[in-house]
């Protein structure tokens, strides 16, 4: 009699599951797009696009458990997250990115897709230009004029990156070349052995870590071959 009841429990448990199941598989997926940029004056930031090392906070507005949403960052700096239409608050990640950690936040009222939205912070250091080739008997070259924005701001080092695909970053990479000091200003020349010869392609960047940051920032991905 008692192993009737638990069989009865147990089918009783399995047709809710089943039921609800159902039930939320019939709720619409989200159908609008909030998309953008992190600037500095309306430019976007050179970033860590690998690991998603950069997360951004999505909150709507108006709910009583109101969890935030992650919205990840790649190397050029672009946002891109589905969600539903609504009042939202677009906030930069506690101690995450390479700029002040002041919680800059973005307001949005979705009704449909939100595109080229930018959300502006202040970074550590920012990058001028940058020139970096790979010349000669396997010669990489590279220079870099950067300016302190934030005035405490202090350089960690600066890192001289190569990979042998698209995605390059302080920790995707075939090559790396880390340069300590407090200039903004650099000329790198260093002989690569047989690395250029083992890949048909290679792409290379400068970064730049403030003291006290988790991230650095980046120049643009050039292709050196």
């Amino acid at each position: 009699m008692i192993v009737n009841k638990l069989k009865g429990l147990m089918f009783l448990g399995v047709s809710c599951l089943l039921l609800w199941s159902c039930g939320k598989d019939n709720y619409d997926a989200p159908s609008s797009t909030i998309s953008g940029f992190v600037t500095y004056q309306g430019k976007p930031l050179q970033l860590k696009g690998t690991d998603q090392a950069i997360q951004l906070q999505l909150y709507q507005m108006g709910y009583e458990l109101n969890d935030h949403i992650p919205v990840y960052v790649n190397q050029n700096g672009e946002f891109n997250v589905k969600t539903f239409d609504g009042n939202y608050k677009l906030i930069t990640r506690d101690n995450n990115g390479p700029w002040e950690n002041s919680q800059d936040t973005l307001d949005i009222t979705l009704n449909g897709s939100q595109a080229d939205l930018k959300l502006e912070v202040t970074p550590y250091f920012w990058v001028n230009s940058s020139e970096i080739t790979l010349e000669g008997d396997n010669v990489l070259k590279a220079t870099l004029e950067a300016e302190k924005i934030i005035a405490e701001a202090e350089v960690d080092y600066i890192m001289v990156l190569v990979n042998n695909t698209q995605f390059v970053d302080n920790q995707t990479n075939v090559f790396r070349k880390d340069i300590q000091g407090e200039e903004l200003s650099l000329e790198f020349k260093e002989q690569l052995g047989d690395l250029a010869d083992k890949h048909p392609s290679l792409f290379a960047r400068v970064g730049i870590l403030a003291k006290g940051s988790d991230q650095a920032i980046y120049s643009e991905v050039v292709k050196l071959k």
